[in-house]
């Protein structure tokens, strides 16, 4: 992260991107991920996952005590409160549902002045966003980016330390159908772990255990099926619904070789 601030004035770059790794090491997977890519083991049918989204929703309080701390990164312009939704001048003086950041439930607090800010954290799942500008909250780079239209960093509240899980490959037995299975957020965004699941099922027994080529062949299903068909309406699913409008990168990573199957 430090690197790209320096190399940003030289080569004139900007922008960020989240990260995921996986390291293999003296016989333990280490999967670190920074951002909302998403890593799962599959082994004998069963999901096992090796990540964790970072979004405004999943660091709520991590960004919340942040504001607290450092009240001047708000800008005068954002509240680090949340409410379930936009408070209007009308409501000032009434009770509404919120909470900080020492609460996993809500409460009711009167309305004041300063409520009426904009809040840190707005909207649900994907459409949540940070500031009203990103949806990530850890990653690298985007050591330019501002709210639109202010002098206000968002850089500050984006953490480039990943979060690191560890699994031990001398613990079991795995066959030539188990595997690590790393995808950016536009493989998850129209497809989950359970269907992720059944194609890599669907795609290894369509080839012999020996063959190398039916792991790149599952990352290529992956990455079609979740493009999609190009219509009239844009890219659909097989259900109609919207393929992926993202990038979808895919790495199928075996766990066991042919000698290992039992």
């Amino acid at each position: 992260d430090e690197q790209i601030e320096q190399e940003r004035g030289s080569q004139h770059l900007a922008g960020g991107c989240c990260a995921l790794a996986a390291i293999y090491l003296m016989g333990k997977f280490y999967v670190a991920n920074a951002g909302d890519s998403r890593a799962i083991i599959i082994r004998n049918g069963e999901i096992i996952p090796m990540s964790r989204e970072f979004t405004p929703e999943t660091e709520r309080q991590r960004l919340q005590f942040l504001a607290l701390l450092r009240p001047e990164l708000l800008g005068k312009e954002f509240t680090p409160l949340e409410f379930p939704r936009r408070i209007q001048p009308k409501e000032l003086g009434k009770k509404m549902l919120y909470r900080d950041q020492s609460m996993n439930g809500w409460a009711y607090k009167k309305i004041e002045e300063d409520d009426l800010k904009f809040p840190l954290i707005f909207g649900e799942g994907k459409k949540a966003r940070m500031m009203a500008t990103i949806g990530v909250t850890r990653g690298l780079g985007d050591h330019d980016l501002k709210v639109f239209s202010s002098n206000i960093y968002i850089k500050p509240f984006l953490s480039c330390f990943p979060e690191v899980r560890v699994y031990d490959l001398t613990q079991y037995e795995h066959c030539p159908d188990d595997v690590l299975v790393l995808g950016t957020d536009g493989l998850w965004d129209v497809t989950n772990d359970q269907e992720v699941a059944a194609v890599v099922m669907e795609v290894l027994t369509s080839y012999e255990p020996n063959d190398p080529c039916r792991y790149t062949m599952v990352a290529q299903e992956l990455v079609l099926r979740s493009r999609g068909v190009l219509k009239e309406r844009g890219w659909r699913l097989p259900n109609d619904k919207l393929g992926s409008g993202d990038d979808i990168s895919v790495f199928v990573i075996p766990l066991g070789g042919p000698g290992n199957y039992t």
